[in-house]
């Protein structure tokens, strides 16, 4: 059966462009050039075929629906976080959830020793991807060794004939502590903003879309950083409450998954793109239902218990509509 959005007219000229951390979408084979044996059959997780396909749909069932209740279509673009590698991105479009999007991977391996990358996933109807390539993350640890983190993926391409340039984000952790790690996080801020400047010596006013899981919120110095620098708008700022955002820890609500828009995106003229809406995606079918976790990412696992959720995070989506010549 098909799935009824792919049923449905697409509501006119609004177009989703989304975030997701999959919460470790790892396939069930074992890498020897990653930690990756954790997520094997026999690994301390018991990661089988069986949980695995079981997850796959369910994180395409929400990407499918990303948006949709305004749009009633999938995203047109979608970053992701927290994958082990382009097989795994395929799986997912396979699914009767995504396979008649007919999406598109930009992809690229990251030097993250666990594996994990960051991906775009985009509708060629509507975008066009013209060049893309990994920004490496240079940080170290305090210890002075190489933080071998996830590099930045930077996509420029055409919406609807519009440029746009897209930097997909999955920064260093707080693993270490909140304070402690800032100064990587504030380093993936600075690497962002020199690679603008080079994009700004051949376009004066470009459009950006930076998107990830920054692991600093909205106020954090690295986000303020990137607003304080470069004409942008982060529509994230307004979502974040105590009693909301897109993960939850010892519970106390976070958004670190968000999407920051140039202020471009303001024009309102023919040929152009406008920001519309912002919002996280939090649906009741995402999130735990019953006991002391209600209301939070109904997640894979939690530890070495399976639960059997979707991920850890909510995504994150904002919508632009879009201003036709004629």
């Amino acid at each position: 059966m098909l799935f009824p959005l792919f049923q449905k007219k697409r509501r006119e000229n609004i177009y989703t462009v989304a975030f997701y951390n999959l919460e470790n979408l790892f396939d069930t084979k074992n890498d020897p050039h990653k930690l990756d044996d954790d997520f094997t059959p026999k690994g301390f997780k018991k990661w089988t075929n069986k949980r695995y396909q079981r997850k796959i749909k369910k994180l395409a069932r929400t990407m499918a629906h990303l948006g949709a209740k305004v749009s009633n279509s999938p995203p047109i673009l979608i970053g992701l976080a927290e994958l082990e590698n382009k097989s795994v991105i395929k799986d997912l479009i396979a699914t009767k959830w995504l396979r008649e999007a007919g999406y598109q991977i930009v992809h690229y391996n990251s030097p993250d020793e666990r594996g994990i990358d960051t991906a775009l996933l985009y509708h060629p109807e509507y975008f066009e991807v013209e060049f893309s390539e990994n920004i490496h993350l240079s940080v170290h640890n305090l210890d002075g060794n190489k933080d071998a983190t996830r590099d930045i993926l930077y996509v420029k391409g055409r919406l609807n004939g519009e440029p746009m340039h897209i930097f997909v984000n999955h920064w260093p952790s707080r693993r270490d502590g909140e304070t402690e790690t800032a100064y990587k996080r504030v380093k993936a801020a600075e690497t962002i903003c020199e690679y603008m400047a080079k994009i700004e010596e051949k376009d004066p006013m470009p459009n950006y879309s930076i998107m990830g899981d920054f692991n600093d919120g909205p106020d954090a110095k690295s986000i303020q950083m990137l607003l304080q620098k470069k004409p942008l708008y982060n529509p994230m700022e307004k979502l974040i409450t105590e009693n909301r955002g897109s993960a939850n820890y010892k519970n106390s609500w976070s958004l670190f998954d968000q999407i920051i828009l140039s202020t471009t995106y303001f024009k309102y003229e023919k040929g152009t793109h406008s920001f519309a809406h912002a919002n996280i995606f939090d649906d009741h079918f995402l999130k735990e239902w019953n006991g002391r976790y209600k209301g939070n990412p109904f997640r894979t696992y939690v530890g070495k218990k399976y639960i059997g959720g979707y991920s850890d995070h909510f995504p994150v989506y904002v919508q632009l509509k879009y201003h036709p010549q004629e």
